[in-house]
């Protein structure tokens, strides 16, 4: 499915998700359970880190760790010190309290997470790093969503691995890490054994992902800015987010290599990195190219994304209050190519 679809499938949960708090808006997703069920499984022969990590105990004494960061919570690179675990609210808007908008089989990621029966997607509400461009505003920082327990959460797991899908693809997952290690232990001791994909903005604290390790099958991170004057203006002052990506993103590299798919098409493990061609260079595209390109290896799968439009509070800045050109999005993968990236997941511009 190209990313085109994604964008609007997005949409339609976000929309839909405003008018129906409370609901895990079942009916949406009928036609993806129905293609879920009778589509492939995976390799009977994967499995993922976070068993073994199971079996010694060690999953729920590191989620338990990551529990009691959030008095004082440090869990993001904001490090606001926010007293969750006492109800206090951090910058992200998040307490102890789990809050998730909505789980489904999704069809519009990447192809080697897709494959034939979708990626298990669980969108997290609430976020710490708040662009203002958010294409799924309403849930990261409308607060779209529904109380849930750790239980309710590993039973998510469960059912989107009933019903066929590829992976769990945990979605703006860094704030609540602490009750995803937790419900994954509870998962795991209940026969869950599909890939975790950490789908996250990209800006994370080396300390935490380190916790990660082992756990976390598949990094999908974004590298979104290679300025931070331009990083705090879209994303709510977060200024250090080329510097503490770049370390993240060596981090997870080191965790789990280059992602590459299996014979069977499907992703198990590794590292794919997203980024979002800006207008107007404000992503810095072809710097975050140059570093991914001298800093990781070559075939480091690079998702080159084309579709941006101006959404939520965008059209204050007149920088970014337009879609994105072809000839712009053409300018950043040839780039990409001339840079010698060999593993590029490229789309067409709109215009």
């Amino acid at each position: 499915m190209k990313q085109q679809s994604r964008r609007r499938f997005i949409e339609t949960v976000s929309s839909l998700a405003v008018a129906s708090v409370g609901s895990t808006l079942p009916s949406l997703f009928t036609e993806c359970r129905k293609q879920a069920r009778a589509q492939s499984q995976i390799d009977p022969d994967f499995e993922p880190g976070y068993l073994k990590l199971h079996r010694s105990g060690e999953l729920k004494r590191r989620g338990e760790q990551l529990w009691q960061v959030m008095k004082s919570c440090s869990l993001c690179p904001r490090e606001c010190g926010a007293a969750r675990l006492d109800g206090q609210a951090g910058f992200c808007h998040g307490t102890s309290q789990l809050v998730i908008a909505s789980h489904h089989p999704h069809f519009g990621e990447e192809r080697p997470l897709v494959g034939r029966g979708g990626s298990g997607t669980v969108f997290f509400s609430n976020c710490n790093l708040r662009c203002v461009f958010c294409i799924n505003w309403q849930i990261s920082q409308g607060g779209v969503g529904e109380s849930r327990s750790l239980e309710d959460l590993a039973e998510m797991m469960l059912h989107l691995q009933g019903l066929g899908c590829h992976n769990i693809n945990i979605v703006t997952p860094t704030h609540y890490s602490p009750h995803i290690v937790l419900a994954l232990d509870i998962a795991a001791a209940r026969g869950l054994r599909l890939p975790l994909v950490y789908n996250t903005c990209g800006w994370e604290r080396p300390e935490i992902l380190r916790k990660l390790d082992g756990v976390v099958d598949i990094y999908l991170p974004d590298f979104k800015y290679a300025d931070g004057a331009m990083a705090s203006t879209y994303s709510s002052g977060a200024d250090t987010y080329p510097e503490i990506t770049k370390a993240a993103l060596l981090e997870m590299h080191r965790q789990v290599g280059v992602a590459k798919p299996a014979e069977d098409g499907l992703m198990y493990r590794g590292l794919m990195i997203r980024h979002l061609v800006m207008p107007n260079g404000v992503s810095g595209a072809k710097q975050v190219i140059g570093w991914i390109a001298e800093n990781l290896p070559k075939d480091t799968y690079v998702n080159i994304m084309s579709q941006y439009r101006p959404m939520y509070k965008a059209f204050d800045y007149p920088e970014i209050a337009r879609q994105l050109t072809r000839a712009e999005y053409t300018e950043v993968v040839e780039y990409a190519r001339q840079a010698g990236l060999t593993n590029l997941d490229i789309q067409g511009a709109s215009r």
